[in-house]
């Protein structure tokens, strides 16, 4: 089964001209037609956390949000979202507390597609190496609870510089690690701060950086994504 996964830090629909348009980012969201999609800042950080997306935007598109949301009028968990393909089915969804000094998580969920079973994660972590390094052994050591057998996909805003290095090794074991391109800035990208990480059932096909005028402008990133062919 082959899929494309996407990571898209959306920087709360919050453009490079200052503008917020949520409607700029869906169709940033319909040129990648991905078939799930891990959104980081999707929600504002302050009041109730009101997703920066208006769900009725949502509801004209191929994609409906994973029920991670804790407050009523999120789409995320500490702006995690996951958006899947509405012919995916959700069989589990939670929200992750990770370690940190500031809010920090990551969204969960379990989706089933034609008979096949999988595992999908979405996060951004922090600032901090240390944190860094905590929030992902953190994940980790939540997948050993689970189900270990599921094909899992990782996705987020990692702000992480070396691709391999710091707290990108507690990846071992298999993990494939995809940085696919230069994604930060969006105008001028040099940082490789967006990563997908696939288990070692997952095979990569190919994968990239989404460059377009609109992408150039919508955000401060620009979106990642892989195409994986996934275990039945």
């Amino acid at each position: 089964m082959q899929l494309t996964f996407a990571s898209y830090n959306i920087h709360k629909a919050v453009g490079l001209d200052r503008r917020r348009d949520p409607e700029r980012i869906i169709a940033v969201l319909r040129e990648l037609d991905a078939d799930v999609i891990a959104l980081q800042e999707a929600d504002r950080r302050v009041g109730q956390r009101a997703s920066v997306i208006p769900r009725a935007l949502l509801d004209d598109t191929s994609w409906t949000a994973v029920p991670v949301a804790k407050r009523r009028r999120s789409l995320g968990w500490h702006g995690n979202a996951l958006l899947v393909r509405r012919s995916m089915t959700c069989l589990a969804a939670g929200a992750l507390e990770l370690p940190t000094l500031e809010p920090r998580g990551a969204a969960m969920a379990e989706l089933s597609l034609n008979g096949a079973r999988m595992r999908v994660i979405g996060m951004h972590l922090d600032l901090s190496g240390f944190r860094r390094r905590d929030q992902i052994r953190a994940i980790l050591h939540r997948l050993e609870r689970e189900n270990g057998d599921l094909p899992t996909v990782m996705m987020g805003d990692f702000n992480q510089w070396g691709i391999r290095t710091g707290a990108m090794d507690e990846f071992d074991g298999g993990w494939q690690m995809l940085a696919p391109g230069a994604s930060y800035p969006a105008r001028r990208p040099i940082a490789r701060l967006d990563r997908i990480i696939a288990s070692p059932d997952c095979r990569v096909v190919a994968g990239g950086v989404h460059h377009s005028s609109l992408a150039a402008q919508a955000s401060d990133h620009l979106p990642v994504w892989a195409t994986l062919k996934v275990p039945k």
